[in-house]
Parts: structure tokens; C-alpha cells; sequence
């Protein structure tokens, strides 16, 4: 006759749980908010725990000063001159340099301790908690919000590279999850942070996983400059860098014009746009005419899973991160199929520049509603990204927008903004910049998953193991 707790473990095992047996006084170690729950008590985490102590780990609250960011409601203006830095800015080891908030400067001045330094290391502690990178000096000025933790290591101690790398790794993110707390939104406090077990190397392994992990960032801070060359490139050839701000400080429009197009604010007449609608109207082409719509309504299944792209996913370099989301847990936002070499455009604030190309291994993704999916057929998908990027034409997508909270703009005026004609020349020297950067951005993610790999098998395995497989990269 079988035990009952035998019956329990077999019955649990055949519906893909688990059980775990403990000692009491192993429970209550090192446990002071007194967790009895199963995610913490899960296998995989008290087997990394276990090897983690086994390796002699140090608490991460020994090797560095740990905060977060402001705590009351921060006072953000349009391109002010300091950024800041939310849960949402570092990802998998690296900082998403787009859509900042700002605040002003003497805001900035009043809260030193929330202020960003080079080589401070942020984590995420809620949305995708432990997220981590380094801050580095082309992101500053910047300051926080309290849904970063600010690991700040003392110097001499531990690069900010080595910590970010373990945090985003196997070891890392295991120890994270598992301190997070709450019931509707998972938050990782900074105490809990300070908790976490960093496993300590020779100085010529960290070093080396530093070194590597920088070279990544430089990678990546190459494919954001051949971006801008793309987007300059196009801008001067469309002549949007010589076009003359308009010399009127008033103007009057006839009350029919204001009426025909069902608005009345001084903005949307204004001779700037005017002039900008006019000048890239000259070959009578619209968005519209060169990137038809996509529709490919997504209907989730009952089982299985899919890659969803929201708005917060768009990168600096106009590439988008899809998360692998249950089919059963689909959000109510997922809309549409993208395809490889669409464009998505973001219809919400686009004043942001929130566009991205979809890549060959992104085929069959699912989208937000808040995009437009566009199907680049008689313009090249790299020119039209950039095109969509270029800040007079944000400017004039904004300019369409309508409501406060949540500015957006409609499909309809989204296909009718007009589109120039870009010739041959200049669609190769585009395209050549967007696949550049693109391709940047892969090798340095690469790198940084190689830096996250090596440091797996230094502590699984040995240092000499982790060398080896870095110097096979």
C-alpha cells in the first residue's frame, strides 16, 4: 500500500507539477518574510540557489550600493533636456534608447540620489522582472522612476558589465522571480534586491566576460548610428533639411477650409505644414498607394503559443521584440499576422517614432491593434521605415492625431500622408544602412548571449570550460 504523501507526489507529477519536501528549519532560512509558497520553493530555483552557494556567492548588497528610482509623480515635458529611465528601458542586457520621457533640469538638480551615473546598473522590478543593463554616458543626463532598482557597484569591486550579465542570465532571473512578491503585479523590491547571490570569479574571467559584453554594447551603439545615417541621408534627399520655416507669425484661413476639415486649432493650418504637405506631395503618391494595409486577423486557439509585438517592444534601431504568450492568455489588444518585410507603424502618439520591419524569423507574429500593418509594395520596406521615422514626417502624422491622454491617429489619415518618390540611388544607400544596423544589432545580441552562456558554465562547469567556449564564438 502506497504512503499518502507517495499518492500526493504521483498525483501532482501526472498533471506536470511538482513537490518539494523540506525540513522546517531549511524554510525558515535566511526567510524573514516567512514564504511558504511553491514558487519558492520551486526545484529549479533551490537547485540554483544550491549551486550558487556551493560556488561561495557573495550578496549582491556586499559589492554595490542599491536604490530606485523617484518615487512621487514626476513632472515630464516635451524634449526636455534629462531623460528618465523606467521599467521598460533595460531589456536583455542592454538599454532600449527610445521613447524617453524627460523632466527638467532642476527637477534633475533636486533628486541626486535617483540621478543616473555611468556604469550604474539598472534592473527592472516590475513588468519583466529582473531585466538588466548598464547605464552608459551617450544616455546621459537621465534620471529614474521607482520601477528600476539602481545597482550602483563600489568601485574596484565588480564590473557593471560582469553584473549585468549574471542578472540576465539562468542564475540571475531565477533569483528574481523568486523574490518578487504581490498578487495583481509582481514588484521586486530593492531590499530583496540587495539579497540576491552573485558567484565571484577570478579578476581575468570577469574581465574577460566584461570586455565582451562592452564590445557588444559598442556593436549596438554602431547600428544606432548607421540608423541615423539612413534617416539623414533620406531627409536630405527629400530636401526636408532646406525647407525654410515660414516667415508668418499669424495667418488667417477661411472658416470653409477650418469646417471642411472638422478642426479648428491654430496648428493644423499652420503655413510649416502647409508647405510640408506640399512638398512631399509632388509625385502625387500616399502611403496608401506604396504599402497597402496587411489584414490578417489573429483568432487565438485553445492551445499552443505565439510571438506578440506590442508598441513597448519597438526598438532604437526599428526592429521589434515579440513575447511568447499562451494562446489561452492572447491579450484582448493582439489583432493581426505580420509578415516578413512589413512595416508596423504605431497609430498612438506617433510623434514617438514608433515603427519597426519585420524580419524573415518574425513571419506569422501577431501584432497590437495599436499598429497599422503595412505590406511595402512598390517601396522598398527599409525606405518606408525610415521615411516613417523621419521627424517632419512625425510631426505631420501627430499633426492628424486627435485626443489628450492617448493622441492617435487615424488609419485612413495614416494611408493618405503623402510619400515622394525616392530613386534608385538613394533606395540602395537606405537600404544599405537599415540592414547594417539590423545585422549589428543581431551580432551584438549574439555576443551578449554567448557573454550569459559562459558565465552558465563557469559556474556549472569551470572558468577553463567558459573560456574555451567564448574563444569557439
Amino acid at each position: 500500500m502506497s504512503r499518502p504523501f507517495d499518492v500526493v507526489r504521483y498525483a501532482g507529477l501526472s498533471k506536470g507539477l511538482e513537490v518539494t519536501e523540506m525540513a522546517l528549519s531549511d524554510v525558515l532560512a535566511d526567510n524573514a518574510v516567512f514564504r511558504l509558497d511553491a514558487d519558492y520553493f520551486g526545484k529549479n530555483a533551490l537547485m540554483a540557489v544550491d549551486r550558487l552557494v556551493a560556488h561561495g556567492s557573495v550578496r549582491l548588497s556586499s559589492v554595490a550600493k542599491i536604490t530606485d528610482g523617484i518615487h512621487e509623480s514626476l513632472p515630464f515635458i516635451e524634449d526636455g533636456p534629462v531623460k528618465v529611465l523606467s521599467a521598460k528601458h533595460p531589456k536583455d542586457n542592454y538599454i532600449n534608447a527610445f521613447g524617453f520621457e524627460t523632466i527638467p533640469q532642476a527637477y534633475h538638480d533636486k533628486n541626486p540620489r535617483t540621478s543616473l551615473q555611468d556604469g550604474d546598473v539598472l534592473i527592472s522590478t516590475v513588468g519583466t522582472i529582473g531585466n538588466a543593463a548598464v547605464v552608459t554616458k551617450d544616455i546621459l543626463p537621465a534620471n529614474s522612476d521607482r520601477h528600476v532598482g539602481i545597482v550602483r557597484p563600489f568601485p574596484g569591486d565588480v564590473s557593471p558589465y560582469f553584473l549585468s550579465t549574471f542578472l540576465t542570465g539562468k542564475y540571475g532571473r531565477v533569483q528574481s522571480l523568486r523574490e518578487a512578491t504581490g498578487n495583481v503585479q509582481l514588484n521586486l523590491f530593492i531590499s530583496k534586491i540587495g539579497q540576491l547571490l552573485l558567484p565571484r570569479f577570478s579578476s581575468k574571467f570577469e574581465s574577460r566576460i566584461a570586455s565582451h559584453v562592452e564590445s557588444a554594447y559598442e556593436v549596438r551603439r554602431r547600428a544606432a548610428i548607421y540608423m541615423m545615417q539612413a534617416e539623414e541621408s533620406l531627409g536630405i534627399a527629400l530636401g526636408l533639411d532646406a525647407l525654410p520655416p515660414p516667415p508668418q507669425l499669424s495667418y488667417v484661413r477661411r472658416s470653409k477650409d477650418a469646417f471642411a476639415a472638422g478642426r479648428l486649432d491654430a496648428e493644423y493650418f499652420s503655413p510649416r505644414f502647409v508647405e510640408l504637405l506640399r512638398h512631399l506631395s509632388i509625385d502625387g503618391l500616399s502611403i496608401g498607394d506604396v504599402a497597402p494595409v496587411r489584414r490578417e486577423r489573429f483568432v487565438p486557439k485553445a492551445i499552443g503559443s505565439f510571438s506578440y509585438i506590442e508598441i513597448s517592444a519597438i526598438e532604437a534601431d526599428g526592429t521589434a521584440f515579440g513575447d511568447e504568450i499562451a494562446q489561452s492568455e492572447a491579450p484582448s489588444r493582439a489583432a493581426w499576422h505580420v509578415q516578413a518585410g512589413d512595416v508596423i507603424t504605431s497609430m498612438v502618439r506617433p510623434i514617438r517614432r514608433l515603427s519597426a520591419l519585420i524580419a524573415q524569423d518574425q513571419a506569422g507574429s501577431v501584432c497590437s491593434s495599436g499598429f497599422v500593418v503595412l505590406n511595402p509594395t512598390a517601396i522598398a520596406g527599409e525606405v518606408l521605415l525610415t521615411y516613417l521615422r523621419l521627424s517632419p514626417v512625425c510631426e505631420l502624422l501627430d499633426l492628424h492625431t486627435s485626443a489628450s491622454l492617448y493622441p492617435a491617429i487615424s488609419e485612413q489619415d495614416l494611408l493618405t500622408i503623402p510619400v515622394p518618390y525616392v530613386d534608385d540611388s538613394m533606395e540602395a544607400t537606405v537600404v544599405d544602412c537599415v540592414r547594417t544596423a539590423q545585422a549589428s544589432r543581431r551580432r551584438a545580441a549574439e555576443l551578449l548571449d554567448a557573454a550569459k552562456r559562459a558565465v552558465e558554465i563557469a559556474i556549472e562547469e569551470s572558468e577553463a570550460s567558459a573560456v574555451e567556449y567564448l574563444g569557439s564564438i
